[in-house]
């Protein structure tokens, strides 16, 4: 996996609190503890003046000749060479898009242009619906789509079984970074390579994985990685990452007026100009943390990479609190990584159930008393069917980031505690 560095120092979670406007909202006179980060993490307030600032002075259509417009051309060009900075990319690898999902299914339309009867493509059972089904499109064409199992004991891929079923028939190997669900990191790199071996394309979804430690694309070597900025402090929008020659090869639909140059051929239509200012700003708060913690981390990158560092240190702490507490808690079944021995090998991402209590009942209470949680399959469905938990309801989500502190730690597992009864 790959990892920061580690010579960094703590967070200043006060300085990094005091950020988040909507952190300081109170439920039933008491502070909201916001544990819904994998659905869509807050935003800093930089983030909030970015988008407002871009609709007072520079909204306006692109290439134009006129000073909004080519203000516009210009917040469009950072807020790539933000993103290449955060993929470890150049700017034109860099996909702007509505979300994740409408950026896959621009990309497995393009990719299934070239496929049919006998081509294979390889899927899991962890990942997010939206690296699911743009995929399983592809069948009406012929396509055959496979799975690759998983350890049903901690949640995690069983690569054994995933490398047996890359063969020389296999076109695409679209994976999750990390799952939303449980929280697992797969072994990406490996991954990649196994698929690289056979010579098909990899397809990273790496939206739960980007809020929780960093990203280098040239090190993994795949050809497609796609994140979503609402889930690393940024407004609701898509980024994809394309190796070039691919960007190039491909032939994507799009209307014909739009240009044939990389990467704007990828770009459906106006793009959400004002949350892609947005995005830059979310890409400088993480750099500006980074050299909080290290201030010889001058480059954009190197700050990047400061400030995933004390993020994973950070949220390492409070995942070892969360689970260990968790499973503590009589009726409770745990889904995931439960060894706190190996949190590189997860997010801070846990689900479980309790005896007794759906997990919407579980979530309804924990949200009358402040405390916001999820319930529900969050679009994992291929992991709550196998699971068998689909029919009643899913899973209890608890999703920890940056921003959480261990006093909001254990005021939940209290409350949880004495919901559980």
């Amino acid at each position: 996996m790959p990892t920061a560095q580690t010579d960094i120092t703590a967070l200043d979670i006060a300085r990094v609190r005091s950020q988040f406007p909507s952190l300081s909202q109170t439920v039933a006179a008491q502070p909201a503890v916001f544990l819904d980060g994998p659905g869509g993490t807050q935003v800093p307030q930089r983030v909030i003046d970015a988008i407002s600032d871009y609709l007072k002075n520079s909204n306006a259509n692109t290439h134009g000749a006129y000073a909004t417009s080519q203000r516009t051309d210009c917040v469009i060009a950072g807020a790539r060479a933000a993103m290449a900075d955060f993929f470890g990319c150049d700017e034109d690898e860099v996909v702007f898009g509505p979300n994740m999902t409408t950026l896959t299914f621009a990309v497995s339309r393009a990719i299934g242009r070239e496929l049919g009867p006998g081509d294979e493509i390889l899927l899991t059972h962890l990942d997010h619906d939206a690296n699911v089904s743009p995929w399983r499109a592809l069948e009406e064409r012929g396509v055959t789509i496979r799975f690759a199992e998983i350890n049903e004991d901690d949640c995690t891929l069983n690569l054994a079984d995933l490398a047996q079923k890359i063969t020389s028939g296999t076109r695409v190997a679209a994976v999750g970074y990390a799952s939303n669900a449980v929280g697992t990191i797969n072994d990406v790199k490996e991954i990649v390579r196994l698929a690289h071996q056979s010579g098909a394309l990899a397809y990273i979804d790496a939206v739960h994985y980007a809020p929780h430690g960093p990203i280098d694309v040239r090190a993994l070597d795949c050809d497609f990685l796609v994140c979503s900025s609402y889930k690393f402090f940024g407004p609701h929008m898509g980024i994809l990452y394309g190796k070039r020659e691919h960007l190039q090869r491909l032939q994507p639909y799009k209307v014909r007026a739009n240009t044939n140059a990389i990467p704007h051929r990828w770009e459906w239509g106006t793009l959400n100009h004002e949350c892609i200012a947005g995005i830059a700003a979310c890409v400088d708060y993480l750099a500006d943390l980074g050299r909080q913690v290290d201030p010889s981390a001058s480059p954009r990158r190197a700050a990047l990479l400061a400030a995933y560092g004390a993020i994973q240190q950070h949220e390492h702490g409070l995942a070892e609190a969360l689970i260990s507490g968790l499973l503590t808690i009589p009726g409770l079944t745990f889904y995931g990584i439960r060894d706190v021995g190996k949190l590189a090998q997860r997010c801070p991402t846990v689900a479980v159930r309790i005896a007794g209590h759906t997990p919407l009942e579980l979530a309804t209470k924990l949200g009358e008393r402040g405390f916001f949680t999820w319930d529900g399959n969050y679009y994992a469905l291929n992991l709550t069917e196998r699971l068998d938990v689909e029919k009643d309801g899913g899973f209890l989500r608890i999703g920890l980031a940056h921003y959480n502190t261990a006093e909001e730690v254990q005021r939940f597992l209290s409350a949880l505690r004495e919901i559980a009864g």
